[in-house]
């Protein structure tokens, strides 16, 4: 029986989770997107606590998503976690692959100061 889109991205973020750990020194730096927008959140898997959120509902109502929204929260996100003394993450693209909107949220972050 073939996987449906969903259920693939879910076995391959089984996978990635093994491996990638967020703790109080190196939070984990999560990303969703759904279809009409994107979600960000930097967690502390030790305490099980978000620190740092951050999606394109924030920038307003009437936003359609693309590459350059995507960035946007990316750049917000860091700029939110620098004013937390959050430098350092650890990437988690959550089963998506490391494309579009995933990346361009991530080169985001990057440009905004986190450092993955």
């Amino acid at each position: 029986m073939k996987l449906t889109r969903n259920e693939a991205r879910k076995k391959r973020k089984i996978r990635i989770r093994k491996k990638v750990f967020g703790t109080p020194e190196r939070p984990r730096l999560v990303v969703f997107r759904s279809n009409r927008h994107i979600y960000a959140q930097i967690v502390d898997d030790i305490k099980g606590h978000t620190l740092v959120a951050y999606s394109s509902l924030n920038l307003g109502k009437d936003v359609t998503l693309t590459k350059e929204i995507a960035r946007k929260v990316g750049m917000e996100l860091a700029r939110l976690a620098l004013d937390r003394d959050i430098d350092k993450v650890v990437f988690d693209r959550n089963g998506y692959l490391y494309h579009g909107r995933v990346k361009a949220l991530a080169d985001g972050a990057r440009e905004g100061g986190l450092k993955f």
